[in-house]
């Protein structure tokens, strides 16, 4: 059978996934062989579902970062990017 998602917990627009990932792929200087996975998660606080967007970064040598953000996928922008994501890569501090 057949389900349809409520619209208030659809997941995120495609149209926003490939801006997304790569933002995070400059803010962390990433090369092409480095994946970056972006997932929009509903978890239930106090009884009430919340969206949240999880990025993660999977290295080549087995690495994996990962951060939260709060929020639907479709609304994170890049300073919400720059907030939680290291400062590293070309020009940047280390980590």
């Amino acid at each position: 059978m057949h389900r349809t998602p409520r619209p208030d917990l659809a997941g995120p627009s495609p149209r926003y996934l490939p801006a997304l990932r790569d933002a995070v792929r400059t803010l962390l200087g990433l090369d092409e062989d480095t994946a970056v996975v972006i997932r929009q998660l509903l978890r239930t606080v106090a009884g009430r579902p919340r969206l949240e967007t999880v990025v993660a970064v999977l290295s080549m040598d087995g690495g994996t970062e990962r951060w939260t953000l709060r929020g639907p996928t479709d609304r994170i922008t890049d300073d919400d990017l720059r907030a939680v994501l290291p400062r590293r890569g070309p020009g940047r501090d280390p980590a």
